[in-house]
C-alpha cells in the first residue's frame, strides 16, 4: 500500500540566511513578479511620471519643459474654473451615486422575490449597462431634447409645458444624473442580488415565527446583512461618477454656460486641446486627492458597518 504524498507546509525550517530559506523566499517573489512588473509599468510608473510632469511647464509642442515646482498647483487653487468644475462634479457624483445605490437596492429586492418572469425583469433592468457611453449620451440627448424629445412629447400630450432638460442651468445636472442612473444601475443591482441570495433563509423563517413580516423583515434582517454590499456599491459608485466625462461631453458639451462642465472635461481640454500637459496633470492629481479624501471619509463613517457575522 503506497503512502499518500506529502507536501511541505509553511516556511521551511532552517536558520535565516540559509540557501533553503532564500530559495523559498525567492520562489514566493517569483510568483508575484509578473504582477509587480505590470503594476509598475501600467500603474505606478504613469502615476510617478504624471507627478513629475505636474512640476514642469510641460507643453507638447515646446522643445523645453522648464521646472516650475508647485506653481501649477498654486494656479489650480486660484483657478475659478477649477472650482466651478469641481462643484459640478461633486453635485453630479453625489446625486448619481446616492440614486444608483438606493434605486438599485429597491429593484434588486423586488426582482429577488419569487415572481413570474423574474429572469426577464432582471435582463431588462441590466440591459442598458452593455451600451457604450456614446450610445447612451446620444439616446439621452434625443430623449430629453426640448423641441422634439420623446419625454417632452408625452408631457405636452398630458397637458404640461415642455421642459428644458438640458438647457436649464438648474436641472441640467439632475437630467444627466437621470440618464446615468438608467444606464448604470444594472451593475449594482447584480451586486445586491448576490448579497441577497447570500442571506441565510433560516433567519427569515425564525423572524416569521416571531411574527415579523414585510417591512420589519427588511429593516431588521435584510438591510443590516446587506451593509457590506451597500458599502461596496456606495464607494465604487462615488469613485466612478467623480470621473464623469462622456455624458456631459456628448449631451451638453458642458453647457448651458458652464453648468455641466466637469473636472474631467476641463482636464481633457487643457491637456489635449491646449496641450498644457503640466497643468492638466495637476488637475488630475487634484481630482485624485478629492476622490481619495471622500473615499477615506466613507471608510471612516461606514467601514465598521461593512462586515457582518451570521
Amino acid at each position: 500500500m503506497n503512502a499518500a504524498p506529502t507536501f511541505p507546509q509553511g516556511k521551511p525550517k532552517g536558520k535565516p540566511g540559509t540557501w533553503r530559506t532564500w530559495r523559498w523566499t525567492l520562489g514566493n517573489y517569483l510568483f508575484i513578479l509578473p504582477f509587480l512588473i505590470a503594476f509598475c509599468t501600467f500603474t505606478l510608473g504613469p502615476i510617478l511620471y504624471a507627478f513629475f510632469m505636474s512640476l514642469h511647464d510641460w507643453k507638447v509642442l515646446a522643445p523645453v519643459h522648464p521646472f516650475v515646482g508647485l506653481q501649477n498647483f498654486e494656479s489650480l487653487l486660484a483657478d475659478d474654473l477649477w472650482w466651478i468644475t469641481l462643484r459640478n462634479t461633486l453635485y453630479f457624483a453625489f446625486l448619481t451615486a446616492i440614486a444608483n445605490t438606493v434605486f438599485a437596492l429597491i429593484v434588486a429586492i423586488a426582482v429577488n422575490e419569487p415572481i413570474r418572469f423574474r429572469d426577464f425583469y432582471r435582463f431588462i433592468f441590466y440591459a442598458p449597462v452593455v451600451l457604450s457611453v456614446a450610445v447612451t449620451g446620444v439616446m439621452g440627448a434625443w430623449l430629453l431634447n426640448t423641441q422634439f424629445g420623446i419625454v417632452n412629447y408625452f408631457l405636452v400630450w398630458m397637458g404640461f409645458s415642455p421642459v428644458k432638460w438640458l438647457a436649464d442651468v438648474n436641472i441640467v445636472i439632475p437630467s444627466l444624473s437621470l440618464v446615468t442612473v438608467w444606464w448604470g444601475f444594472g451593475f449594482p443591482m447584480l451586486i445586491y442580488i448576490a448579497g441577497l441570495q447570500g442571506i441565510p433563509e433560516h433567519l427569515y423563517e425564525a423572524a416569521r415565527i416571531d411574527g415579523a413580516s414585510g417591512w420589519r423583515l427588511r429593516r431588521h434582517i435584510t438591510l443590516p446583512l446587506m451593509m457590506p454590499s451597500i458599502f461596496f456599491v456606495a464607494v465604487t459608485q462615488l469613485i466612478s461618477h467623480f470621473q464623469v466625462f462622456g455624458q456631459p461631453y456628448i449631451m451638453t458639451g458642458g453647457g448651458p454656460g458652464r453648468a455641466s462642465y466637469t473636472v474631467i472635461m476641463y482636464l481633457y481640454q487643457t491637456a489635449w486641446r491646449y496641450f498644457r500637459m503640466g497643468y492638466g496633470t495637476a488637475i488630475a492629481i487634484g481630482l485624485a486627492v478629492v476622490i481619495l479624501m471622500f473615499t477615506l471619509i466613507q471608510f471612516r463613517v461606514f467601514g465598521r458597518q461593512s462586515t457582518v457575522d451570521y
